[in-house]
């Protein structure tokens, strides 16, 4: 029994922590797509 939770309790930890990390990067990715719409919106529209 012990040898079965050294063998899968260590993946499920890596994964969780990875899992935790990307998460947040993701939302800091998505803020930052939210503010470059914006910009994008609210620059002058170019006529030629």
């Amino acid at each position: 029994m012990l040898n079965i939770i050294g063998n899968v309790g260590f993946p499920i930890a890596v994964a969780a922590y990875l899992l935790i990390r990307i998460e947040a990067k993701l939302g800091e990715l998505s803020n930052s797509i939210t503010q470059l719409r914006e910009a994008i919106i609210t620059l002058p529209s170019r006529e030629y």
